[in-house]
Order: C-alpha cells, then sequence, then structure tokens
C-alpha cells in the first residue's frame, strides 16, 4: 500500500535579496492575470459598453476591494477581535496571512458599485460581466493554500489522502484546499464561461455565481477543518462559520436567478464604438 503524500512545499518561490516572493503571492498576481486578459476579451466582444482605460479603472477597483475587503472581514470574523484595541496594525499586516472570500466578494460589490454610478451602467451589467471572470482567482487561491499546507480538510482513509506537517498529527486527511480549487475555480469557470458566451439576461450569471459558490462552499466544509479560533458554532460538530456566510449566497443566488427571468438583456456594443 502507497504512503500517502506529504504536502511539505516550500511556500517561498523565489527571493530577490531580501524579498521573499510566496507562491501565495504569486498566485494572487496570476489571478489577477487572468481577470484582466478575460475582461478584456469580453468587452471586445461587446458585453460591456465602455473603454478600456473605464475597464482598467473596474479591474484595478475591483483589486482594492478584494484586498480590502477580504482582509476586513478575516479580521472581524476570525481573528481574536481585541486586536482593535491591543493591536490596530495587524489590520495592515496582510503578508503575515488571513483573507476571507466573503468579504472579498463585499469589496468587489462595493467597488462595482461605485464604477457603475460613474459610468452610468446598472449595477447588475457590471456584476454580470465581471462573475464569470472570477472563479479562476478563487481556483488559483485555493492552490496557494494548498501550497502553503493550511486549511487541510479532515482525517480520511481515502486514497488521495494526504498528510499536512502543519496540522496537530500525522493523519491522512482530505485536501480540501483541492476541492475548492476543483469546484470554486475549474467548475465555476466552465459553467459560467459556457453560460456567458451568448448574451444572458440581467441578474442571471451573477445568480449562477452566487448559488454555485455558496453551495460548493458549503459542501466541502462538511469535509474542512473549522478554523481553530472558532471552531464548530452552536455547540453542533458540522456548523461552520464558512457554512453560515455561504447560506445568504445561496438565497441571493436563488433571487437573482429568479429575478433573471423577467429582466432585460444587455445588448451587444461593438468594442470599437468604445476603444
Amino acid at each position: 500500500m502507497s504512503q500517502p503524500f506529504v504536502v511539505d512545499i516550500n511556500p517561498v518561490a523565489f527571493q530577490l535579496g531580501p524579498v521573499q516572493v510566496h507562491w501565495y503571492g504569486l498566485m494572487y498576481l496570476l489571478g489577477f492575470f487572468f481577470v484582466a486578459v478575460l475582461g478584456e476579451y469580453r468587452r471586445r466582444r461587446g458585453r460591456l459598453p465602455v473603454s478600456r482605460d473605464a475597464l482598467g479603472d473596474l479591474l484595478f477597483y475591483g483589486m482594492l476591494g478584494v484586498i480590502a475587503g477580504g482582509r476586513i472581514w478575516y479580521m472581524l470574523f476570525y481573528a481574536d477581535i481585541d486586536w482593535i484595541w491591543t493591536a490596530p496594525q495587524t489590520l495592515f499586516k496582510v503578508w503575515d496571512g488571513g483573507m476571507s472570500f466573503h468579504g472579498g466578494l463585499l469589496g468587489v460589490l462595493v467597488a462595482g458599485w461605485w464604477w457603475s454610478r460613474r459610468q452610468k451602467l446598472h449595477f447588475f451589467d457590471t456584476i454580470d460581466f465581471v462573475a464569470p471572470l472570477v472563479p479562476l482567482g478563487l481556483g488559483l487561491g485555493r492552490l496557494g493554500n494548498f501550497i502553503n499546507g493550511e486549511l487541510w480538510g479532515k482525517p480520511s482513509d481515502v486514497a488521495w489522502a494526504m498528510i499536512f506537517p502543519q496540522a496537530p498529527d500525522r493523519l491522512p486527511r482530505h485536501p480540501s484546499q483541492l476541492y475548492e480549487m476543483l469546484l470554486e475555480g475549474v467548475l465555476m469557470f466552465v459553467v459560467l464561461w459556457l453560460v456567458s458566451l451568448k448574451p444572458r439576461p440581467r441578474y442571471l450569471v451573477s445568480g449562477l455565481f452566487a448559488l454555485l459558490y455558496g453551495c460548493f462552499r458549503f459542501a466541502v466544509e462538511f469535509v474542512r477543518v473549522p478554523d481553530p479560533q472558532l471552531g464548530y458554532l452552536f455547540g453542533t460538530q458540522w456548523v461552520t462559520m464558512g457554512q453560515m456566510q455561504s447560506l445568504p449566497l445561496i438565497v441571493v443566488g436563488l433571487l437573482l436567478i429568479a429575478l433573471s427571468r423577467r429582466a432585460p438583456t444587455l445588448p451587444l456594443v461593438p468594442a470599437a464604438a468604445k476603444a
């Protein structure tokens, strides 16, 4: 019987003098790169009537929203709250780790709302445009979690179980980061990209994004170890913070899909008209 794979990967990709470049940071940069490339491709196909510079602004503000929202949300819901009065500077130490998808999503929504008002566009036309671009970044982020050996799953005897040296034991565990990479990254990207190949009614793509992510994250939490500082909620052995924060996404996703049945479809506008 083969031994389980030990996830013992150096989190530092390379070093430039005193500066260490981590794989996790590279995953973020690669994710932003894919968002930019795919976003420009969709813009040129007429999926959003804006110029290239305007799209660049949207992507820049979205990037700031991901970082600021993800960090603030993590510190509010996943860290010991006493940092507010004992060490407020911890909020800015993003290099120490600690980002939340739900906060990053909220940051992107705020950035998208502000940008949409400036461009005089419907907010959900913007979000429908952005939604298919996001999953690849999510998948790369989960790959970064795997390389770091963090957010591991529960002990398991499945054939693909792996050992994470950072865990408090040497038991084989579910590689829950890879599950999320495949579901939230690869599968969500394929579904949303294929659906958005044709113009769709407003709200539909956004609703699918929220519904799929909420369902995938809720399901994976059953085999993922919850954050140690939080544990399970309400004295149960399965309700986690990740599940609680994913439930609203499922509800919102269903609501948006229902609204899309009577919503208009944004017409294609040739990129040449908005170069």
